[in-house]
């Protein structure tokens, strides 16, 4: 990705687009700097850009579209929003002329014009068909951050701060893994931290003050309380969780965090990883930029939970997931935790 915005800021810019995948944000980004590079004044750039819809049109109407010449400017730039819905109408004939005439465009585009096409299904099968498949060679992928440790370290360095270890922790481990929040979160962080103390370090203090995090109630004691196998303390740090960040909500971001946990945990149960350097454990893990000064905490909880109690806590928290994303039943979410607990603890 970071090649694809040094070519567009260099002036680069390839006709057609095909962006695939649910990451909002980093689409807009893109389209951000593909307007900035073609654009001299964002009047221009409003003037100029035109965005459908795909339930808005045919595959032929956009390829005229798309071939008609600019007005008072000599590039314009189409953006296409839920490709996937283009109407596919008349009868089969005349679908089988829209489809040639859109492979014939996208062979061919037009030198006056970017075409942009998003959608947010990346589904194999169905970009394998058309009209995907003639864009195969245009697609860039904006999968759902699967990282938001290197995420989130890549957003702060590129603004010139850097995360402290325990910093980095708190804050993947309360808000959701999407490159919009995460981003969101880090300006409002770096603004807050830069009114507060010198340097470029953002801090644990930054974000309890930011992110609302209580210094008693959060992770890092919950994480102590799962390495002494404390059910009571367990329990009552998530519950507290919960009830300061709303149930639902609160439940998530513990099952987000202890999935990294036990994940975490059962890539050390091969001997081959325990026995790497720390840089490459923590390579392993995830785990990216100071938070190398946690490897030697997995190191101890790998030695707390066997490979199956391990697996165990996965498939446990697995199905909590599932509950909550309504894909499986249940009452309300404190005996959802509760359960949850005593079967990661063993203590059912």
């Amino acid at each position: 990705m970071e090649a694809l915005k040094k070519k567009i800021l260099s002036g680069k810019i390839d006709a057609v687009y095909f962006f695939a995948g649910p990451e909002g944000y980093l689409k807009e980004e893109l389209i951000g700097l593909i307007k900035g590079a073609l654009f001299p004044s964002e009047a221009d750039a409003a003037f100029n850009t035109t965005i459908f819809y795909g339930s808005d049109l045919n595959l032929g109407e956009l390829a005229s579209k798309a071939s008609e010449y600019p007005m008072f400017t000599e590039k314009k730039l189409i953006v296409v929003r839920q490709f996937e819905k283009i109407k596919r109408t008349g009868s089969r004939e005349q679908q089988k002329h829209y489809d040639e005439k859109f492979a014939a465009y996208i062979v061919h585009p037009a030198d006056f014009t970017v075409l942009i096409l998003d959608t947010d299904s990346a589904d194999k099968k169905e970009l394998d068909k058309s009209p995907f498949k003639e864009l195969k060679h245009f697609r860039i992928d904006f999968p759902a951050i699967r990282n938001p440790d290197l995420f989130a370290t890549e957003q702060a360095k590129a603004a010139g701060w850097e995360f402290e270890p325990d910093a980095l922790k708190l804050l993947t481990a309360y808000i959701e893994p999407s490159a919009r929040e995460i981003a969101h979160e880090i300006d409002k962080i770096i603004l807050y931290a830069s009114s507060k103390h010198a340097g470029n370090s953002i801090t644990a203090t930054d974000i309890y003050d930011c992110v609302g995090i209580s210094k008693t109630y959060n992770v890092f004691e919950l994480e102590k309380a799962l390495a002494e196998r404390n059910l009571r303390l367990c329990s009552g740090i998530s519950l507290m969780i919960m009830d300061r960040e709303g149930q639902k909500e609160g439940l998530g971001s513990i099952v987000r965090y202890m999935t990294t946990f036990f994940t975490r945990i059962w890539k050390l149960s091969v001997p081959e990883v325990r026995q790497s350097p720390p840089a490459e454990i923590a390579r392993i893990l995830g785990m990216y930029g100071k938070q190398e000064y946690f490897v030697r905490n997995y190191l101890g909880y790998a030695k707390v939970f066997s490979q199956q109690q391990t697996e165990s806590a996965i498939l446990a928290l697995r199905e909590t997931d599932a509950a909550l994303k309504g894909l499986l039943p249940y009452s309300d979410e404190r005996y959802l935790l509760l359960r949850l607990m005593q079967k990661i603890l063993g203590k059912t």
